[in-house]
């Protein structure tokens, strides 16, 4: 039987297209090797410049280790670099977003091909298991009607569309019956789930919440103005984790006009203060050194960024996307200008993480932790706050869902000893 192996690059969005593709094979078996592959599929990002570089490197590079390969191309980067990659003859095929399901008749497929397909497709595929995951990621819908400046994945993925309801459903109920019992909600942008349907993400939650073997469930990425009173009635719910990401992106208003943003700072400032006063960590998205953002614009986010109840961020620092419009703005920003201000950034929040982890500390609030792998003799999971946990124990406790009452706030993670499961 030939081998495939399947190379990710990029969001969560990239990893359950994935498991769908390998939901969908047939006559083929998967290789975590891909020295010994007969196929390797690129399953790429191209979020930045600098991601389309990643994912050819690594073309380029695995076309030397194993030269008897044929390579095939999918993902976001199909859209944008897939045509120049097959003229090259870099890849022996490129499919689309669209033609993901059909990846069997791909790799039987002897001849090269090209086929984008287009940006309309919702998946119909009822991923049952989770290949090396204790966690299971449900993907809710597809594409963004957000025309952020800086952004150009609502170009390669389309408009916002929500997946069947049932199908959703029915996906939980056969991962919860294999043992998942963590259910991590995901899509281009998951809070619009519905608005084409006459339903919303709330409502999903709710129905989500009553299948038999969910205990947590966490949602990838919000927009601030998703969340609102519908939603709101759901975050004293049992099974909510205690952690929200909320792309915000900026906090400086001039800033959020140029990246075209749906936000302001006074609305984001109220509503995490409303979200923190429920004992929820608030994590969020944040771009430093887009073009436009002088010293006064970041002098002002930052002491913006102080006064947020935040915990967690991803930060990024501006890279050009060519085909967006703030590609073509400037004044741009120095690199090393960039770097610092991400640097301060980053420390910031660390220390806010910190202190937040110190206070659920000496509160004596329990973790409720999903433990997922073993690290230097102890077992490392995350709990409600979406923060590590390092727990020593003389049993295994990969998989497992453990309670600690008592724990230990170090810089960088939480340290506790194992005493026993709930």
């Amino acid at each position: 039987m030939k081998k495939v192996y399947f190379k990710t690059f990029g969001c969560r969005t990239n990893q359950f297209d994935t498991q769908v593709m390998m939901s969908n094979l047939r006559n083929y078996k998967i290789t975590q090797n891909e020295e010994e592959a007969d196929i390797i599929v690129v399953n790429s990002c191209t979020v930045t410049n600098g991601a389309d570089s990643g994912v050819r490197g690594y073309i380029n590079r695995v076309g030397r280790i194993n030269s008897k390969a044929r390579v095939l191309l999918t993902g976001c980067g199909a859209h944008t670099k897939g045509e120049s990659l097959f003229e090259s003859g870099k890849v022996h095929g490129v499919f689309g977003h669209s033609e993901k399901e059909r990846v069997t008749d791909f790799l039987t497929n002897s001849d090269r091909f090209y086929e984008i397909g287009d940006l309309e497709h919702v998946d119909t595929t009822v991923v049952e298991q989770f290949v090396g995951k204790s966690r299971a990621f449900i993907k809710i819908q597809e594409g963004c009607d957000f025309r952020c400046s800086y952004c150009i994945i609502p170009y390669v993925r389309g408009n916002a569309r929500s997946l069947d309801e049932t199908l959703i459903l029915n996906q939980v109920e056969k991962l919860g019956a294999n043992g998942f019992g963590e259910f991590i909600l995901t899509g281009t942008n998951v809070g619009s789930y519905g608005k084409d349907r006459g339903s919303s993400i709330a409502k999903l939650l709710k129905r989500m919440s009553l299948v038999r073997g969910v205990r947590r469930i966490r949602i990838g990425s919000l927009e601030p103005i998703q969340i609102d009173d519908e939603f709101k009635e759901l975050l004293d719910e049992p099974w909510m984790a205690r952690h929200l990401h909320i792309a915000l992106q900026h906090t400086s208003d001039r800033m959020l006009e140029i990246m075209n943003r749906r936000n302001s700072y006074e609305n984001d400032l109220a509503l995490f203060e409303e979200l923190s006063g429920h004992g929820y960590a608030l994590g969020t998205d944040f771009i430093v050194g887009h073009p436009g953002e002088g010293e006064s614009e970041w002098k002002e986010a930052i002491e913006r960024v102080r006064a947020l109840p935040l915990t967690h961020v991803h930060a990024f620092s501006y890279s050009k996307r060519d085909g967006t419009p703030s590609a073509k703005m400037n004044p741009q920003v120095l690199g090393n200008i960039a770097k610092e201000r991400h640097r301060e950034l980053t420390d910031l929040i660390k220390a806010k993480n910190y202190a937040f982890r110190r206070s659920l500390c000496s509160s004596k609030k329990p973790l409720d932790v999903l433990v997922e792998s073993e690290k230097d003799g102890c077992f490392v999971g995350l709990d409600q706050y979406f923060n590590k946990v390092s727990i020593e124990s003389d049993h295994d406790l990969r998989g497992e869902w453990v309670r600690i009452d008592s724990f230990e706030a170090e810089r960088q993670i939480n340290r506790a000893t194992f005493k026993g499961l709930f």
